[in-house]
């Protein structure tokens, strides 16, 4: 019999300040700003999630048989009113996937499961944008930073 042994598919690496700042200064320049404009009021640059939530949204992806996540970019509505700040703004909701062999191909799919209230994507959304929750350098709507010297990639 014989054993075949399945790669680890790897879609992403550590990247340098300089990367980060190419990013958001295009990304500022060439959608933030007429998002902002579109929307009538400054819209979101980041969106921020405690360690602890992440690790939850992580475990409960591996209890599904999850192996990866798909980050959707996405906007709340104009009348949002479970967190009022919010409404109008982007935002990133991050969904559980699991690699499918299909006719096509390996695909990653998007991960239901079974509720109390029936079938449902397993999903994790409602962070802290920036703006308009902003803990430093609100006038610019950039997070604040940290820079941890011992830190290695």
């Amino acid at each position: 019999m014989m054993t075949i042994e399945k790669k680890a598919v790897r879609a992403g690496k550590f990247v340098d300040t300089n990367h980060v700042d190419t990013l958001r200064k295009n990304y500022k320049e060439k959608r933030w700003q007429q998002n902002s404009e579109r929307i009538g009021k400054v819209d979101s640059l980041s969106v921020w999630f405690s360690l602890e939530d992440m690790e939850i949204f992580l475990e409960k992806l591996k209890q599904h048989g999850g192996d990866g996540v798909r980050f959707y970019f996405g906007a709340y509505d104009e009348n949002y009113t479970a967190k009022p700040l919010y409404a109008g703004r982007q935002t990133v909701v991050m969904v559980a996937t699991k690699e499918k062999q299909t006719l096509a191909g390996e695909l990653n799919k998007d991960i239901y499961i079974t509720t109390d209230k029936g079938n449902s994507i397993l999903a994790f959304n409602i962070g802290r944008p920036c703006p308009p929750l902003c803990q430093n350098s609100e006038e610019e709507g950039l997070p604040g930073t940290f820079i941890d010297k011992a830190g290695k990639e």
